[in-house]
């Protein structure tokens, strides 16, 4: 709309210019090497304008010759270009399908065509990953390096090849570089963090979970949770050497995460041997509302050294008392009171637990018990035993593929943090759930004793032909990693 009011105001503008020219004639008269030339106004303007559009079309030519080489360089470039791009492209799709002949082509075809592109170099390196090229892979990612633009991602791939390579100190020294030039980069920081548990630097892990948080890196919840984890296992080391620093932190860390039964079991013996049983019996019993434990049982058991078996049966019943018969509670009271050779009392409290679904443990104490009141060679504590042996397994620490009944803060197959859950593991053997018949083998006395054996760990290995081996070594398996943009 406003441009065609414009183009009438201009219409019109040029109209009334025409007829003030036409009522007001004049003449032009020009005199140039002896000549003179006479012509009207009008047709001196119509001759001026004929000119200057002559001109315009003279100069467009001669720019458009003298330009000619320029533009035909820029299209061989743009064309070059083009096909350096569509190469890139074609390549990126065959490193994505796994198809290492055609990524090696297009990634050289990129790079001869676009020069020091970082995509190009992006690509080359990925070919060289998928084809197995160690060698060409750190080239490209070294050449990467050298530019700043790509700096921190040739960083990143030369870490997943130095780890690759089970170089661990390289592989590190890649990670500080990256974490220095680009504090935000998640990767990094998870790696530094995880040489640091390594090392067991647990102050370093604590600066560096902090630096990450503050950085927007991990939400606040997953930022104390870690803290926690790590002030648990800095009081763990320093518990026989520095009690004091040691329940410090063992308090800061329950503080954070009060369900870490950890965090709780340390803070709750240090607090013991420190004579302060009230405060460390109000830390234990906080952590065994949110989560009861065997290890926070065992404690709160052995909070006074030198109480009789009857105030340890005592301390049981309270924390049945806390949780409502959870059903740890119970064992705990079992065994508080087999030590006080309650053997009726012990059998009681540990009828519900034998009447749905019994669990391994179950079945190892209740033959604990016929052993204690019966002798070693009662044939019910060999039908416990038995029975024992197709129970299903109690809860234990996992992570991994990894069962143990000692936690850890790290987990040593794959070193996550905070990587250690208590759970029911899979039932590797094939045990029926239910009990054994009275003419089975029994078990060795002891031999599933839980709590009087030394820690056990058990690793989970699956054969190839679908069958189980509880006794086979893990084997890490290393998926193989492409560096790309979006990692």
């Amino acid at each position: 709309m406003w441009r065609a009011l414009a183009f009438l105001a201009l219409l019109a503008l040029a109209a009334y210019g025409a007829v003030w020219l036409a009522d007001r004639p004049g003449l032009v008269t020009v005199t140039w090497g002896g000549y003179e030339l006479a012509t009207s106004l009008a047709a001196a303007l119509v001759g001026v304008m004929v000119l200057a559009v002559v001109l315009g079309f003279v100069w467009a030519f001669a720019r458009g010759v003298l330009n000619l080489p320029e533009r035909l360089t820029l299209s061989s470039r743009r064309r070059r270009q083009e096909r350096g791009y569509n190469a890139l492209s074609r390549g990126m799709v065959a490193v994505g399908s796994g198809d290492p002949i055609a990524a090696r082509r297009l990634a050289g075809e990129a790079e001869r065509l676009l020069g020091p592109e970082p995509l190009a170099l992006l690509l080359t390196a990925q070919a060289a990953q998928i084809s197995g090229d160690r060698a060409g892979a750190e080239r490209a990612f070294r050449r990467m390096v050298d530019d700043p633009e790509t700096r921190v991602l040739g960083l990143r791939g030369l870490f997943v090849e130095a780890r690759r390579q089970d170089d661990e100190t390289t592989a590190r020294a890649y990670a500080l570089e990256a974490a220095r030039l680009a504090p935000s980069v998640t990767w990094a920081n998870e790696a530094v963090m995880e040489g640091q548990c390594a090392d067991r630097d647990w102050a370093g892990a604590l600066d560096t979970v902090s630096r990450r948080a503050s950085l927007g890196l991990s939400d606040k919840a997953a930022m104390r949770r870690q803290r926690a984890v790590l002030l648990t296992a800095s009081a763990l080391d320093l518990e026989a050497g520095d009690p004091e620093r040691a329940l410090a932190q063992g308090r800061e860390a329950v503080k954070l995460a009060p369900d870490l039964v950890p965090a709780a079991a340390v803070a709750g013996r240090l607090f013991a041997r420190r004579g302060d049983l009230k405060r460390g019996a109000k830390v234990v019993e906080a952590a065994w509302r949110a989560n009861p434990h065997p290890d926070l049982a065992r404690v709160y058991l052995d909070l006074r050294t030198g109480d009789s078996s009857r105030d340890r049966l005592a301390r049981a019943e309270t924390l049945a008392r806390i949780s409502s018969w959870h059903p740890e509670a119970r064992f705990a009271i079992a065994r508080a009171a087999l030590d006080a050779r309650e053997f009726g009392r012990a059998r009681d409290v540990l009828a519900p637990l034998l009447a749905d679904n019994p669990t391994a443990r179950a079945y190892d104490l209740m033959a604990e018990i016929e052993e204690a009141e019966h002798g070693a060679a009662s044939g019910k504590a060999r039908e416990w035993q038995a029975r024992a042996v197709r129970a299903p397994r109690d809860p234990a620490w996992c992570a991994d593929g990894l069962v143990t009944d000692r936690w850890a803060p790290i987990s040593p197959v794959s070193g996550r943090l905070d990587a250690f859950v208590w759970q029911t593991p899979p039932d590797l053997l094939g045990r029926a759930h239910g009990t054994a018949h009275e003419g089975e083998p029994a078990a060795a006395p002891g031999a599933l004793n839980g709590a009087d054996a030394a820690p056990k760990t058990t690793t989970i290995s699956t054969l190839p032909s679908g069958t189980v081996s509880p006794a086979a070594v893990p084997v890490p398996v290393k998926v193989p990693e492409v560096v790309g943009p979006g990692r």
